[in-house]
């Protein structure tokens, strides 16, 4: 399958999976090499960072230079780009090369390798592979968004709106009473939770049909994710309904709403 960017540049998209499970092998090498995830340690807000992080943020980094080299990364583990400096980006790689690493160092196998290609502030490509499961989801403007199961399987993930009783998916490690008040509003029957960008995959394949974040997440936490979700026909804004945007000054991302329809914390 191929991406078009424009007339001059596409995207060979098996090239660019291949990437991710390249990365998520390097993860796996660590977590499997060090069962006592003795290489953490903590960046200056107390957020874990590990071998794998680094290892994998590698791998993306000279996979994505080696396929677009035209196209610029802003990754977690190279975050230091000054906005004066990104802002005159049209396109550009936002990655998070570990994501849910709080979900690696617990070993319950939640955690992803996140790759979104941006254009100007919205994501038009994502890519989310989940190393231990060996299950890839990637979608795209134009081409749709699709799950790939560790036996090669492919299932093309597309929404259907009119579901009555709305299944709810939250964070292991992040949730709020303001949360739970939204979703008091709706038609909510179950609460589930998962790691990582996890729930963003559960949007786009109808396993939950909202996802409410309520307080800050970095761009390259949801970039991935929102191309995913709404290329299978989701909505994602801020809770007021203002678009969800990229390249900010501040990669520090608002609150959000991920869902099957429109839904607004008035």
């Amino acid at each position: 399958m191929i991406f078009n960017i424009n007339n001059d540049h596409k995207i060979d998209i098996d090239k660019l999976l291949a990437i991710a499970k390249q990365a998520g092998a390097g993860i796996l090498k660590v977590y499997n090499d060090d069962p006592e995830n003795s290489s953490v340690t903590y960046k200056a807000d107390e957020s874990p960072l590990t071998l794998a992080d680094s290892v994998s943020h590698q791998i993306i980094a000279a996979g994505l230079a080696a396929l677009t080299p035209e196209i610029p990364l802003l990754s977690e583990e190279g975050k230091n780009i000054p906005y004066e400096e990104r802002k005159a980006w049209d396109y550009y790689w936002c990655v998070d090369p570990l994501d849910g690493t709080k979900e690696f160092i617990k070993r319950n196998g939640e955690f992803t390798v996140n790759i979104a290609l941006i254009y100007k502030d919205k994501p038009v490509l994502g890519v989310i592979y989940v190393p231990v499961t060996g299950i890839m989801y990637f979608g795209g403007s134009k081409i749709g968004s699709w799950k790939i199961a560790a036996d090669g399987g492919v299932k093309h993930l597309f929404l259907s709106p009119k579901i009555d009783n709305w299944t709810a998916v939250g964070s292991r490690t992040h949730s709020s009473d303001e949360e739970a008040a939204l979703l008091a509003k709706y038609n909510v029957t179950n609460i589930i939770s998962a790691g990582s960008s996890l729930k963003f995959c559960m949007i786009a394949e109808g396993s939950a049909q909202v996802y409410y974040r309520h307080g800050p997440t970095m761009e390259w936490d949801t970039a991935a994710g929102h191309a995913i979700a709404i290329y299978s026909g989701a909505y994602m804004a801020m809770p007021n309904g203002e678009p969800f945007v990229y390249n900010k000054p501040s990669l520090l991302n608002s609150s959000f709403i991920c869902s099957i329809s429109r839904v607004i914390a008035e």
